[in-house]
């Protein structure tokens, strides 16, 4: 019987999969913990029976004709968490644990060079996110503009966002206090905005704090965060 695979609940065994006539299978690659397309890379029956074995990702190189054990020179190797057929058997989607970048370039993923952004709708979905806040910041943090509030708390420098940072948390100390839901709304938002010109100025992401949450949180133990001190706090929500 062969290795058996998730799929969609049930089960797909590798010899139900459709290799195509060289023999592979498109292999999309997913930080489980972000979600994350990593990379895309093809297996064969081989490879595939590898890192099924090893549980770690193993691929066939087209270009030199031979197995590739991802992170087997830099190091930065994937542990695999599942792997999935699509509905028709031939691709899969490896769910991995990655130690290091995924791209030879150093990058986290080799998906970076943007081909088409759709014009954003002010009433859609799409409209605002935390991410695109951020690179806005880092923008204007790498090509600061005249009058920008953000441009002037990067040119004064990590003493001065460090001070509003802390202006803000007493902000929302004070309106948590008052028990004033808009007040804390407003004193939140301001706290988020600082917190994010801060990670910007230390080159810290928001996929490295994604994956810092991700970490502490304990699947087993319910829904619960660790912090740093070991203290155990439940997380509602």
């Amino acid at each position: 019987m062969g290795y058996q695979l998730k799929f969609e609940g049930n089960i797909m065994v590798i010899d139900e999969l459709k290799f195509d006539s060289r023999g592979l299978i498109p292999a999309v690659v997913q930080d489980f913990r972000t979600g994350r397309v990593l990379t895309v890379a093809y297996m064969n029956r081989e490879s595939l029976d590898v890192s099924i074995r090893e549980r770690h990702t193993c691929f066939y190189s087209r270009s030199r004709g031979e197995l590739w054990r991802k992170g087997g020179t830099s190091g930065h190797v994937q542990r695999i968490v599942s792997i999935q057929a699509d509905c028709d058997g031939d691709a899969l989607l490896v769910r991995v644990d990655p130690s290091g970048p995924a791209c030879h370039t150093g990058a986290e993923s080799c998906f970076q060079a943007l081909i088409y952004d759709a014009p954003e709708d002010a009433d859609g979905p799409d409209a605002f996110s935390i991410e695109k806040l951020y690179g806005l910041i880092d923008e204007r943090r790498s090509s600061p503009k005249e009058r920008s509030y953000t441009s002037y708390l990067f040119e004064k420098g990590l003493d001065k966002i460090l001070k509003k940072l802390s202006e803000e948390t007493a902000e929302v100390v004070i309106a948590a206090k008052n028990r004033s839901a808009p007040e804390l709304t407003y004193e939140l938002a301001d706290l988020c905005y600082h917190a994010l010109v801060l990670m910007s100025h230390e080159g810290c992401a928001i996929d490295d704090v994604r994956r810092e949450l991700a970490m502490r949180h304990t699947k087993k133990a319910g829904d619960e965060f660790t912090p740093r001190s070991g203290e155990r706090v439940e997380v509602k929500g």
